[in-house]
């Protein structure tokens, strides 16, 4: 085994119970970094620890809600509490569209309210409860995951492509501001990915098509099919990594050839 690309370092991982953020964590952790994860489920961030933990790596969950505006505050002093410091922050926590899609003019105000809470406001406010500690150390990664939604429209999902492209400003944004502070700031918009959510996605615009679910997904990416969770961590790893410190301000695309921009 070769030498482990994150050794030392702590990470904090949004919304890691399931999918993209279970894998990122999982990946953080065979690369040997102690991992903070959060969700709102119990029993899945329990699961998650135990793997982590199997890993070789130390882990602690912590169940909160990014929808109430107070939780990236107490996540981040939770996560200084268990490991002493922070290395990594990655915002993967988010309102999916598939949750309530339809038409703006029969969008219901609440779920937009909540969208935009979730997938751009708790981000900003854990960057910046963060961020102390990796200007004080001159050294961190942010890892913001997007979605092709943060660079194109989404029919019936306008909450959640408003709250990507936010996220993505957000992103070029605090990227400027810290990059003499050996700090970088990057996105990551996967394709549709396979997991609960997507799964929902797929299934109404299939039916909102005419066609089946089975006919949609293989014509979804160019390379025929939908992607695994495991796929989007490499890019994550790498991020996160010491190689990275040239890449800042990125918004970088694993989708399968879905958007070649």
């Amino acid at each position: 085994m070769g030498t482990q690309r994150l050794q030392g370092r702590v990470a904090l991982v949004t919304g890691a119970g399931r999918g993209i953020g279970r894998a990122i964590a999982l990946a953080f952790a065979r690369e040997g970094a102690s991992v903070a994860i959060t969700a709102r489920t119990q029993m899945e961030l329990a699961a998650v620890v135990t793997e982590i933990q199997r890993a070789g790596s130390r882990a602690v969950f912590l169940d909160e809600d990014l929808a109430n505006a107070s939780a990236p505050e107490r996540i981040a002093r939770k996560t200084l509490d268990a490991f002493g410091t922070v290395d990594i922050l990655v915002n993967n926590a988010g309102v999916v569209s598939a949750s309530d899609p339809r038409p703006l003019v029969e969008f219901r105000d609440e779920f937009w309210n909540t969208t935009l809470a979730v997938n751009l406001t708790a981000p900003y406010l854990l960057c910046k409860a963060v961020l102390p500690t990796l200007l004080k150390k001159r050294r961190g990664r942010i890892i913001n995951v997007a979605s092709l939604a943060g660079k194109v429209g989404l029919i019936h999902g306008s909450a959640y492509a408003a709250s990507k492209h936010g996220l993505l400003g957000l992103t070029r944004s605090l990227a400027l501001e810290v990059a003499d502070q050996g700090i970088t700031v990057n996105a990551i918009c996967p394709g549709p990915v396979r997991g609960l959510a997507n799964d929902k996605r797929v299934r109404y615009d299939a039916d909102r098509l005419g066609t089946s679910f089975e006919e949609l997904e293989r014509h979804i990416t160019p390379i025929g099919r939908r992607l695994d969770p495991e796929e989007i961590a490499p890019l994550a790893v790498l991020l996160a990594s010491d190689e990275s410190a040239a890449i800042t301000g990125q918004a970088i695309q694993v989708c399968g050839g879905a958007l070649m921009i």
